[in-house]
Order: C-alpha cells, then structure tokens, then sequence
C-alpha cells in the first residue's frame, strides 16, 4: 500500500464570504498540491472540501498521514459522526447537522483508505500545514477570480 503524508487546510475571507481549500502531499520522492475555491462559503465548509479532495485525488487505497489544523474536522470524524449517525444525521440538540452531504463524502473517502489522523497547531510554523494554507488562499484567490468573469 502506498504511504502518502498529507496537510490540509480551508480558508475564508467573510464567513461566509468567498473562501479556498489546499492539499498538499507528499509520497515517495513526489509531491502534488491541489487547491479550488468558492465564491460564498464557510470556513468549515473549505476545511472539509480540502480533506474531501485530497483524499479522492488518490486514485488507490492508500496509507495516509493526515495533517489538520481544523478541530472541527477532527472531532467530527472522532467524537460526533458515529451520533449524528445514529440520531439520523441530528445533532445532540436535535438540529440538522451542518454540512451534512460534505461529512457523508468525507466518511466515504476515509473508508478508501488507511487514514491516521494528525491534528497540527495552525499558523505555528509546520511546513506542510503553512504550505496547505498558501494553497487554500490561492483557492481564495481563484474564487474571487470568477467573480469577476
């Protein structure tokens, strides 16, 4: 199985407001770097959109060290999803969960792989987590571009 190490990252300048995701990973001698962006969104929904397309760029099943920096990603994947499951996609308080339809795609990416999750300080100097967020604001960058087309 290939070893793939991975830094993710969402950024939004407004929340909402127009906003980008990055992935940056690292495999075997190789690098790849992804990025996209939307013109109105939110700061988790960018997180979530950064995890979800960097796992399925993989075109295998793969072992994947995953760096975020975004708590809501990780404990939604550790502590939340199996009840928001289990409630019928409720949150304790008995709301809809939010980004329901990005969680469902995150939990079918993960089930690809062989993903260990790594949460990482933001901004704190990690060298994949700063290059993951240069890429979100280009993403950023990319959906203020099509504003203007």
């Amino acid at each position: 199985m290939t070893v793939v190490e991975m830094w993710t990252d969402g950024a939004c300048k407004g929340n909402p407001g127009p906003g980008g995701w990055g992935a940056w990973m690292r495999t075997e001698g190789h690098e790849r770097e992804l990025f996209g962006g939307e013109l109105l969104t939110t700061n988790n929904r960018m997180e979530l959109t950064a995890v979800i397309e960097g796992l399925r760029a993989l075109t295998r099943p793969c072992a994947v060290t995953l760096h975020v920096d975004s708590t809501y990603v990780m404990k939604g994947m550790s502590t939340w999803l199996a009840g928001w499951k289990r409630n019928g996609w409720r949150t304790g308080d008995k709301k809809p969960v939010k980004n329901k339809e990005l969680w469902q795609a995150l939990e079918a990416e993960v089930e690809r792989h062989d993903v260990t999750w790594v949460w990482v300080k933001g901004h704190s100097g990690d060298p994949g987590n700063e290059r993951a967020d240069e890429l979100a604001n280009r993403g950023v960058e990319v959906a203020r571009g099509a504003r203007q087309a």
